[in-house]
């Protein structure tokens, strides 16, 4: 019944359990450890600072192991997971970043160019292939081509896994029933996509070793064929494929599906476009838009917590102790729908974070600590890019005026009706 709730109405079940039990809950769902849900900002800062020996990560995120792999930074702990994220994230910041700018806006530009206008249309999905394409170009650096088609076809087809709860307990699946239809077709779309992916790595790398200069292009996989470990050794093919995986199904939905979120809730706030489009027409900076993009991953976090942490050893979080062998989660959806931390926590209100730096543990969309979500500057800058561009060309109406409900994809939330709006051009 517990799964059932969580994965039928997971925001309702989550405040529904906070209101009976406290700030502090266990969730007891099929062939999973304990969860123990934590709420409050004193008790996550504790959880997010422990050593990372004692509770870890990498072993709460096993439901992702068949899909991303067993190199996969998500799965990692302790020395393994630092030294993976050293060679990892000069990939998603400073100036390489930068560098890809002009390729999300390319790319946005073209997708925009095929939405309908006069008639519903379901965003989230045309998100979703925006998303994809963003990642495929800028992470693998694709070009348009028979690759490039074949793998965005194999990786929707893996996506597409998500709307089972099924995806939810896939380990378990795989151990003990791989011969049901849902897991054969799911390894078979795996093994498409793991041969295109290494194609295209083993293709980079030969170019990478034949070039004087190596690789210079600015797209992900070219950082991680120059990026060697601390004792000199280039990454394996196995770690890239781990890698480029996790890239693939960690920043696309989630982005996707924050985006649809943003333009359901837009078509019901025409003051709120009103001020963005006012603040893009200016050009002079993007304080609004930055504020708007927070407060939609406060009010409607795609991920409803951070990774859960199994304790390895029993461990004191505020004035409970925990044994060992249960999971300890930050409720992002609860702290962030705190009234005690956000006044009428369920109003949209870009305003709160005007001048307002979101806060270390009552701001989690990203997770936290050293284990803070190692895209989440690429994904904010690819918001901005879609949303500055959509609002440039269209002005947008609901299709009706109730707000969408949750819909669940694995571990991610979505609007119910795929954010269903009607365009008109500006």
């Amino acid at each position: 019944m517990q799964f059932a709730a969580t994965w039928l109405r997971p925001g309702v079940a989550l405040e529904g359990l906070r209101r009976r039990y406290g700030d502090r809950f266990t969730v007891k769902l099929p062939f999973s450890p304990p969860y123990v849900m934590l709420s409050d900002p004193d008790d996550i800062r504790e959880l997010l600072q422990a050593p990372p020996e004692l509770v870890h990560p990498g072993e709460g995120a096993r439901i992702l192991e068949p899909v991303v792999g067993t190199w996969s930074l998500i799965l990692l702990d302790e020395d393994a997971h630092l030294e993976h994220r050293r060679l990892l994230l000069p990939a998603f910041h400073g100036e390489r970043l930068k560098l890809l700018g002009g390729l999300m806006t390319e790319l946005t530009e073209r997708e925009l160019d095929g939405w309908p206008t006069g008639e519903v249309v379901a965003l989230h999905p045309r998100l979703q292939r925006l998303a994809l394409e963003i990642i495929l170009r800028a992470v693998f650096g694709l070009e348009q081509g028979e690759r490039l088609d074949e793998l965005r076809a194999a990786v929707t087809g893996v996506l597409a896994f998500s709307e089972s709860p099924v995806s939810l307990m896939l380990p378990t699946f795989q151990r003990w029933a791989p011969w049901l239809g849902v897991m054969r077709r799911l390894r078979a779309r795996l093994a498409r996509t793991d041969e295109l992916i290494l194609a295209q790595v083993r293709e980079r790398r030969e170019a990478f070793e034949a070039s004087e200069l190596g690789d210079v292009s600015p797209d992900v996989l070219a950082m991680l064929l120059a990026a060697t470990h601390e004792d000199g050794t280039p990454m394996s093919e196995h770690e890239l494929r781990d890698e480029l995986m996790t890239a693939l199904v960690a920043g696309h939905e989630t982005t996707a599906s924050q985006l649809a979120w943003l333009f359901m809730q837009l078509a019901r706030e025409p003051a709120v476009v009103e001020r963005l489009t006012a603040e893009l027409d200016a050009g002079e900076d993007d304080a609004y838009l930055t504020a708007t993009i927070y407060e939609i991953q406060r009010l409607r976090p795609v991920l409803a917590n951070a990774n859960p942490r199994v304790t390895t050893e029993p461990v004191r979080i505020g004035d409970h102790e925990y044994p060992a062998g249960i999971a300890l989660l930050v409720s992002s959806w609860l702290v962030h729908h705190d009234e005690r931390l956000y006044p009428e926590p369920y109003r949209f209100r870009p305003e709160r974070f005007l001048g307002v730096a979101p806060g270390t543990y009552t701001w989690l969309p990203f997770g936290g600590g050293r284990r803070r979500c190692i895209g989440a500057a690429f994904a904010q800058q690819e918001m901005k890019v879609v949303v500055s561009a959509v609002l440039r060309r269209f002005t947008i109406a609901p299709d009706r005026p109730e707000y969408e409900r949750t819909k669940r994809r694995s571990i991610t939330f979505s609007p119910s009706r795929g954010a269903s709006v009607v365009l008109e051009p500006r």
